[in-house]
């Protein structure tokens, strides 16, 4: 079985100063990845960035709440992070394997940060790592357009990190048919 994970869809980073890019798009695409998540009776996570106490995206802060635009119903295990993985100093792994879970479909925000760095913690830790290709983002940066960071991480984790698969080519039901 895989389970979805949706990494810091939270308003401090989607709305924030530095806009991520095609927002629109890809919430319509987690939308749909929950949607077939739910109809497989596949676990579906978030994860939220959370910084120590005092700082803007401490633990609660309205910086850290999931974006309202995800049509979340409750059936979702939602948690907090503080490292670009989503695996280190969290439950995630254990909650996995619970659920009996071999695989994880990564999707969310940042591109170069937190999904790079939780699909290749994902392969280590033995999990079949799907990256959704237009499941992710980031912001432009002074040297690379988002565009561009997506395009790159897409061609670099593909095979010795993750599988790399079109969102319309994934399904939940049949997760060996991409």
């Amino acid at each position: 079985m895989y389970a979805l994970l949706i990494l810091d869809m939270q308003v401090g980073l989607v709305q924030g100063p530095d806009q991520p890019w095609q927002v629109p798009a890809l919430i319509n695409t987690l939308n749909r990845l929950m949607s077939d998540a739910r109809q497989s009776r596949a676990p579906i996570f978030l994860a939220r960035h959370t910084g120590p106490s005092g700082s803007p995206i401490e633990p609660g802060s309205p910086l850290t709440q999931i974006v309202k635009e995800l049509e979340l119903q409750g059936d979702e295990v939602i948690f907090n992070k503080s490292r670009p993985s989503a695996f280190c100093m969290t439950d995630l792994e254990q909650q996995l394997q619970v659920r009996g879970c071999t695989g994880i479909v990564v999707t969310g925000m940042k591109t170069q940060y937190c999904v790079d760095s939780t699909c290749r913690a994902a392969r280590d830790l033995g999990f079949d790592a799907v990256l959704i290709a237009d499941g992710h983002t980031c912001s432009d940066t002074p040297l690379l357009k988002a565009q561009q960071i997506v395009a790159h991480h897409n061609a670099t984790l593909a095979g010795p990190f993750c599988r790399v698969v079109q969102a319309q080519d994934w399904s939940f039901q049949d997760p060996c048919a991409d």
